[in-house]
């Protein structure tokens, strides 16, 4: 996997995806933890490469070989496992090889010039110039080479003497090469933060957690002032499940904090921890911590390998967010057919989210309508206790000014309600407007129950219809009474006949 964020520096993708024991997390708890490599934070032997947890390699946050840069062990970016804030065995050990700890240990390349100068050679006479038949076969060798180069896989051979070229897809030539963009992480180093990936289910993750975070903390070799915490879990494609962890070391004193990411997964990187964690399930772990910016430089500046620098340009150019995302060559088409696979996994976990999110709106929208209800009921009663409260003093005012006689401002008062009932009461005031206003709404009620009809609109073209079909039904029942008056008027002439022929046969018999 090329430019891979968080993948192992020093590590190959086939090393990195070794299988796991298939099955649950049935090597939970079975973990045999060797003596020497325990997670221990005592003082450090002085043996040149000293590390808080034994480690002999500190591989920082290692993007696969994507960068083109050495597959070395020293990367760099870690200024010793020890920040000296006097927790335990967090002391400040002075590596033996700090004069290495540069930001070129991540990024230098080696200086292989002649190399590379004979292999740009080689190549260029694969593709243009073969000499290894001498006739006019070497044209459609070089033809079959530029296809082989074209396409990233085979062998171009050009010369007897020179072995062939093998061609890769990090070739400048291969086709099948694009650019997509990646999110960089922002958590820090003091976070602590490191992913694991597990060649398991997200939900057997899920059932088996506490079983899981047992079993690393034996991996980390049992200590009681360490505790293992888990960040968080998502579905990856293809049945794996990424956990995102951080250890939390306790001192005596009762304080305490996380263990920095590149200390810990530098001891995850070590052979003997890293068998024990794919006994678990894991096939990869990765650093999450952000990039600094003379990194973010360094990496724009020197495109990948493979890729043309005009397109690497073009990348930086088109970046939508510049500040959040960084481009990634995709090469070939697995890298592509992953990034597919993880773009349609988080698109279905957005429209999980977005089911959720729509039931908790149809929730909140229920609640909502039962709580208006509930109000206006509430409302209801307030009202109705404010006038029983209201005649309860009422009441209560009377009976305690019974024997007394008006005072003055009572009878202000009184005169002040009388004042206010006349002009109640004037036709031509509030009483009478309202009593007016009342009246109208009779009328209208009375006019609107009487023809209802009129509040109906029919449509124009359905109008038309409906004239057309009764004039047919007129048309029709006229033809039928035209029919029945002749029918009659038959009836009538055969009833005559048959009476006049009763009358002349009677005549005749006497």
């Amino acid at each position: 996997m090329a430019f891979n964020f968080g993948a192992p520096s020093g590590t190959s993708g086939t090393s990195a995806a070794t299988a796991a024991p298939a099955g649950g997390f049935g090597g939970f708890g079975t973990t045999s933890t060797t003596t020497g490599s325990a997670f221990s934070f005592s003082a450090p032997a002085n043996t040149g490469t000293t590390g808080l947890f034994g480690g002999t390699q500190n591989k920082g946050f290692g993007f696969g070989t994507g960068f083109g840069a050495t597959t070395g062990t020293s990367t760099g970016l870690g200024t010793g496992l020890g920040t000296g804030l006097g927790f335990g065995g967090f002391n400040t050990q002075q590596q033996q090889q700090q004069q290495q700890t540069t930001l070129g240990g991540l990024f230098n390349q080696p200086t292989q010039a002649p190399t590379q100068s004979n292999q740009l050679i080689n190549t260029a006479s694969a593709l243009s110039a073969p000499t290894l038949l001498g006739d006019e076969r070497d044209a459609i060798l070089a033809k079959w080479n530029q296809l082989q180069a074209f396409w990233g896989t085979g062998k171009g051979y050009f010369n007897n003497n020179i072995p062939p070229v093998e061609f890769t897809q990090e070739n400048p030539f291969c086709r099948f090469k694009a650019v997509g963009y990646s999110c960089m992480p922002n958590n820090k180093d003091e976070d602590g933060l490191v992913v694991l990936v597990f060649n398991k289910k997200e939900t057997d993750i899920r059932s088996q957690q506490q079983q899981l975070v047992e079993s690393l903390h034996k991996v980390l070799g049992g200590n009681q002032t360490l505790s293992v915490n888990v960040d968080g879990i998502k579905t990856l494609p293809d049945d794996q499940t990424e956990v995102v962890i951080y250890v939390v070391e306790r001192s005596p004193n009762g304080t305490s904090r996380r263990v920095p990411t590149t200390t810990l997964y530098a001891h995850f990187e070590q052979a003997n921890i890293k068998t024990q964690l794919q006994q678990l399930g894991v096939t990869l772990s990765m650093t999450r911590t952000e990039l600094s910016p003379a990194q973010i430089k360094q990496l724009l500046q020197n495109p990948p390998a493979g890729v043309d620098p005009i397109i690497w340009e073009q990348a930086k150019v088109d970046n939508p967010d510049s500040e959040k995302l960084i481009p990634v060559p995709m090469v070939g088409f697995k890298e592509l057919l992953r990034r597919l696979k993880a773009q349609d996994q988080m698109t279905k976990q957005h429209q999980t989210r977005l089911d959720i999110i729509s039931e908790d709106i149809s929730e909140l929208q229920k609640n909502q309508t039962t709580t208006m209800a509930k109000i206006a009921q509430y409302k209801r009663k307030l009202m109705d206790l404010s006038h029983r409260t209201l005649q309860v003093l009422i009441k209560q005012e009377i009976q305690r000014k019974s024997g007394y006689a008006i005072q003055a401002d009572e009878e202000q008062l009184r005169v002040q309600l009388d004042t206010i009932q006349c002009e109640l009461n004037a036709p031509t005031q509030f009483k009478g407007r309202l009593n007016e206003l009342m009246s109208q709404i009779r009328m209208q009620n009375h006019f609107g129950a009487v023809k209802s009809e009129e509040r109906y609109y029919i449509d124009a073209d359905l109008l038309r219809e409906i004239k057309q079909h009764l004039k047919q039904q007129q048309e029709g029942l006229s033809h039928l009474i035209s029919i029945i008056k002749d029918d009659l008027e038959d009836i009538k002439l055969v009833e005559h006949g048959l009476n006049e022929s009763i009358h002349i046969r009677g005549g005749v018999f006497s």
